[in-house]
C-alpha cells in the first residue's frame, strides 16, 4: 500500500465516529445537559423527565466517607433542573425528615438551575435516621406548573468530586486510625 493510500485509510477510520456522531441529529443525547455523577436524574415511564421538567442530576451531599450524619442533624439536598416553559420549585418533601426551601427557586425556560450553587437552597432538617451514604431517599419536589414529581434521590458521600461541597452541618468526622504501638524488638536475658 502506498503511503498516500495510508493517509486515506487513516484518516477515514478517525472520521467515522465524527460523521457517526452527526447522523443522531439535534436529538442526540449530546444535544443535552447532562452531570456524570451518581447522583439520579428524572426518569418517568422511559422517557427522560416529566411533564416539560428535566432532572438530569439530583442527590443529596452525605458525610465523609466512614462518617454519618446524625439523627436530628440536616442534610443540602443538591438538584439541576431544566424546564422548557420556565417553572417554580415551591415545595419539597422528603421521607426522612422537614424539608425547607430557603425561598422558592426559579427555573427560567430553558436555563440548567442548580438548587445549591452557590448556597444549598434546599435543606433536610431533623433527620428521622442517620444517613452514612449509599442510601436512598424518597423525594417528592413541588412546581407551580409542572405539579408533584416524585423522585428516589441517592445520598452520596462527601468524597472525589463532592469534596468540592461543605461539609452538612452536624456532620459526625469520620473516626481517625489509631495506631497501635509495635512490639519493638526485645532484648533476650541470659539464662
Amino acid at each position: 500500500m502506498t503511503s498516500r493510500r495510508w493517509i486515506v485509510a487513516a484518516a477515514s477510520l478517525l472520521a467515522a465516529p465524527v460523521l457517526a456522531g452527526c447522523a443522531a441529529g439535534f436529538d442526540a443525547n449530546t444535544n443535552k445537559p447532562y452531570a456524570p455523577t451518581e447522583g439520579a436524574a428524572l426518569i418517568q415511564s422511559g422517557k427522560y423527565g416529566s411533564r416539560g421538567v428535566q432532572i438530569p442530576q439530583a442527590f443529596i451531599l452525605g458525610p465523609d466517607v466512614g462518617a454519618q450524619l446524625a439523627q436530628g442533624g440536616q442534610a443540602p439536598v443538591y438538584l439541576n433542573v431544566l424546564s422548557a416553559g420556565g417553572d417554580t420549585i415551591e415545595a419539597v418533601t422528603t421521607d426522612v425528615g422537614t424539608a425547607k426551601l430557603v425561598a422558592p427557586v426559579n427555573v427560567p425556560a430553558g436555563v440548567l438551575t442548580s438548587t445549591g450553587k452557590p448556597t444549598p437552597q434546599i435543606l433536610i432538617q431533623s433527620l428521622s435516621k442517620p444517613l452514612k451514604g449509599g442510601e436512598t431517599v424518597a423525594v417528592s419536589i413541588q412546581f407551580a406548573r409542572a405539579g408533584t414529581v416524585d423522585m428516589s434521590v441517592p445520598v452520596v458521600s462527601r468524597s472525589r468530586e463532592f469534596t468540592a461541597y461543605p461539609p452538612a452541618p452536624g456532620a459526625t468526622p469520620a473516626p481517625t486510625p489509631t495506631s497501635s504501638p509495635s512490639a519493638g524488638p526485645t532484648t533476650g536475658g541470659g539464662h
